[in-house]
């Protein structure tokens, strides 16, 4: 394209070589523009495609790693319910085997109940068929123990007043001021009454009476005021004279029975 206003050499001409001018250098400083273009745009793509492969090389890493992520969690994850699963296996099978041995004890059980029932039925039915079988020596018994208790009122009452006559013997002799002769008249009447009282000959109560009136010579204090605390030997006598009264009453009925 020419200026019209500039001088002719200035001017880019179509074919200036034909003309033998100038018009070559201008065909140079157009190529060396371009060529530097091309060479920065070389440069610069070849630069762009290494950042490229620089990012994709990143990004393939970070891919490669997320996904060992991803796998690791996964296989966690795996193992975890694995675990969880196997765990929850063993729980339910020893559940099942509580279960069968609850169940088996249960009817086990159940069975032993039924048997014991069996066994107070059978019982049960035994003592019935005793009890009938007792009853009429169970009347027997009554009627006999009723008999013996008119013995039992008698014996209590004659134990009674030796008791009283031998509280009061032993006050005289652990008396300072009371008689002998007292003491001694009290001995007699009831060495006389053993003799001859059916109950007292029954129970031998005089040999008793004799012992007392020869060794027990104990008393309270001196300033002693309750009778009941004289003397230990007649306190025995007694006791003993009162079991053997139970102990006839008992014996006269299983005698009485026995001979039914």
């Amino acid at each position: 394209m020419n200026n019209l206003n500039d001088p002719p050499n200035w001017n880019i001409r179509p074919n200036s070589r034909a003309d033998g001018g100038d018009g070559s250098r201008w065909n140079y400083a157009l190529l060396v523009p371009m060529l530097g273009l091309a060479a920065f745009r070389w440069i610069w793509s070849r630069e762009s495609q290494k950042e490229i492969e620089k990012e994709r090389e990143a990004y393939r890493q970070r891919t490669a790693a997320f996904q060992r992520d991803l796998e690791a969690k996964y296989h966690a994850v795996i193992s975890e319910n694995r675990r969880a699963v196997a765990h929850l296996s063993l729980e339910l099978e020893k559940e099942q085997n509580r279960t069968t041995s609850y169940r088996e004890a249960l009817i086990s059980q159940g069975r032993k109940l039924v048997e014991e029932k069996k066994l107070l039925e059978q019982e049960r039915a035994q003592v019935m068929q005793e009890k009938r079988q007792l009853q009429p020596l169970r009347s027997t018994y009554l009627s006999f123990l009723e008999k013996e208790e008119d013995w039992q009122r008698r014996a209590r009452l004659v134990l009674k007043e030796f008791e009283d006559a031998l509280t009061e013997r032993q006050s005289i002799y652990c008396s300072l001021l009371l008689p002998r002769s007292r003491r001694l008249e009290i001995e007699k009447r009831l060495l006389v009454r053993a003799s001859t009282d059916p109950v007292a000959a029954d129970l031998h109560m005089a040999a008793g009476l004799t012992d007392i009136f020869k060794h027990d010579t104990y008393c309270g204090d001196v300033w002693n005021t309750n009778r009941r605390q004289n003397g230990r030997l007649m306190w025995l006598y007694l006791k003993y004279w009162e079991l053997i009264v139970e102990l006839k009453k008992y014996k006269a009925v299983e005698k009485a029975i026995l001979e039914k």
